[in-house]
Order: structure tokens, then sequence, then C-alpha cells
């Protein structure tokens, strides 16, 4: 009920609980009133010359357990939830539940991680207990997304190679896992212009990436609107920025949502995207989050600090305002 702005139908729910537990009462006693119709008990309707309707009341141990019913119904509206937004006098929620439980869990884990604290990403990713544990957390939460081999697929970041949206270090992941990153590309083609812009833009991307058959002649013409517009965010040289999540032009292998050709290049200028990776801060606990870290980090993608290409972002939805064949962001910090 607390998704209502409005009272009203918190009272509405109310009044139709209470009304139809009294209504069942009030239909149990009218039809336990026995009036006698005629001489031989019967209603007086005979179906198949012989097959009459007595009026006899309903069994005792029916009306009793009907009773109980209507009690238990009452007694229950009074403890728990269930009378518009009432909490009930035990305050209990599902949501509440759900916390103890997992209060519980962890508490019943904690030793088992015990193991692991003190240690570095590197050490736990070269720990076999702590990698163990570490697929189990991918496999029942990433691996959705990212696949069981976590080398994703159109529209989520294989997390195998080297390819990192928002930085592959250690704190970056962690950062990402602990934190959700948003990445948007807003739609381009007003900004660019014409769509002949809109053209020459996606030849200079393709030639910066690699891509056959760019026209050289409006690539030339593309690159001064590239360099105007789409660089604030994917850099002079395309090379992308990993402050903002924006993506590398030049390298198509890490473009996640779709192939590498004009038309798609096209597509994201014309449309645009916005990518979540979603926050799991509060679901893990920092234990479970350091071992999910090494798991990712070691999948074989992940960067030392020092070798960094760029200073891991902090978790605030990232802007790519450049045109792009890849998106700013999607489901994780690649």
């Amino acid at each position: 009920m607390s998704d209502f702005t409005s009272s009203f139908w918190a009272i509405y729910v109310a009044v139709i609980v209470v009304l139809g537990v009294l209504f069942n009462l009030w239909l149990l006693l009218a039809s336990g009133r026995v009036e006698v119709m005629s001489k031989d008990n019967s209603t007086g309707h005979v179906w198949d010359e012989n097959l009459s309707e007595l009026n006899n009341p309903m069994p005792r141990w029916w009306v009793i357990m009907f009773v109980l019913t209507c009690a238990f119904g009452a007694i229950y509206f009074v403890l728990y939830p269930g009378v518009g937004s009432y909490q009930g006098v035990l305050k209990w929620s599902s949501t509440g539940q759900f916390e103890q439980e997992m209060q519980e869990g962890n508490a019943q884990i904690e030793p088992i991680y015990a193991a692991f604290a003190g240690k570095t990403t590197q050490q736990l990713a070269q720990d076999p207990q702590a990698m163990a544990i570490g697929d189990r957390l991918f496999m029942n939460n990433c691996a959705q997304c990212h696949g069981s081999d976590a080398k994703g697929a159109v529209g989520f970041p294989n997390l195998t190679d080297t390819d990192w949206r928002w930085g592959g270090t250690p704190d970056a992941i962690h950062e990402t896992i602990v934190n959700g990153r948003t990445g948007i590309m807003p739609p381009q083609a007003e900004v660019l212009g014409t769509p002949d812009d809109v053209e020459n833009v996606a030849n200079y991307v393709m030639g910066v990436a690699g891509i056959a058959g760019s026209d050289p002649v409006r690539a030339a013409t593309g690159e001064a609107k590239f360099k105007m517009i789409c660089a604030a965010c994917h850099g002079p040289d395309g090379k992308g920025n990993q402050l903002l999540g924006a993506a590398d032009l030049t390298d198509p292998k890490g473009w996640v949502l779709g192939p590498a050709t004009k038309e798609h290049i096209v597509s994201q200028i014309n449309t645009g995207k916005t990518g979540v990776m979603p926050a799991w801060g509060k679901k893990f606990t920092p234990a479970q989050l350091n071992v999910l870290t090494a798991f990712v980090w070691g999948k074989g993608g992940g960067q030392e600090a020092a070798a960094a290409a760029a200073p891991a972002a902090p978790a605030a939805p990232a802007v790519e305002a450049a045109s792009t064949a890849a998106p700013a962001a999607e489901e994780t910090n690649k």
C-alpha cells in the first residue's frame, strides 16, 4: 500500500476486508435459521417426481469450522498487515523477514570469509577456495547478463578481455560492483546537423576503428564535427575516457551493442543508448564484495593499479555526449 500516494486506497481495502468478514458471518447466521415450510420439512421443490429438497440446517461441524475460519481471519488481521495500511501488532513485513534471514545467513558464513580477511585482490585471485566462492556468487547473480563464462553477449560486456569501460583495476571493479554504473549516450543526430553530417561522422568513426568501407572524403569532412562534439567524451583520438565511461572507438572488439558496421554506428548516433549496471553493495557483505571483485579481476582482463589506462571514476551517471558505435556503459564496468 506504500506505493499509493493517497490514503483512499488503504481505506478502501480496509473497508472491503472488514465488510467481507462481517458479511460471511451474517450469511452464516441468516442461513442457520430454520423455518418450517411444510409438514414434511421440505421446501416444496420436487424433481423427477420423487426427489424433494428438504429444509435441513447445515451440519454443525461445518458451521463450527466456518466460525473458526472467520475468527482466525480476525486474529490474523490484528497481528499482521492485511487491512489497508495497518501494519499489524507484530509489525511483520516480507522485507523485514528477508533482511532478518539475510543477517542470519551472513552470520553463519562469516567464519568462512574470515579466512580471506586482510588479503589483497591479487592474493584472493590466487586462493582456490575464494575463487570457488566467487564463482558461485558470480553464477547466481552476474551470469544472467554476462554469461556463465563471463564473456558477455550483445549488450553485455566481456569480462575476460582487457577492454574496460570504467577501468579494470581492483578498485575500479570493486567500485562498479558496489555502486553500479549508468552510462548515457544521448542521440546526436540533431546536434551534428543533417543526415549527411551523421553519415560523415559515421565514416570518420569507421576510419579510426579500422573498419573497411569508410569513405575517405566523408571521413575527412566528419572529423571536424567529431572533434567539436564527440571528442568531449571520446577524446580527440577517439580512445574514450574511463572517467566518463566513454567507449574506445578505435577498438571495435570492445563494442558490445552490435557489429562493427556503418549501419550500427549510424543507429547509435541517431538513437543513442543508456546502459545500466545495477549496484550490489547492499546485497553482499564487504567480504563477499571483495571475493567477487577478485573473481572478476582474475577472469583474465584485470589490470594492476599501476598499469591502469585511467583512474577509476566515481559511480556517478556518465553522460556520453559523443557519437559512438558502442554504448557508454553496459551491465558492468567494462
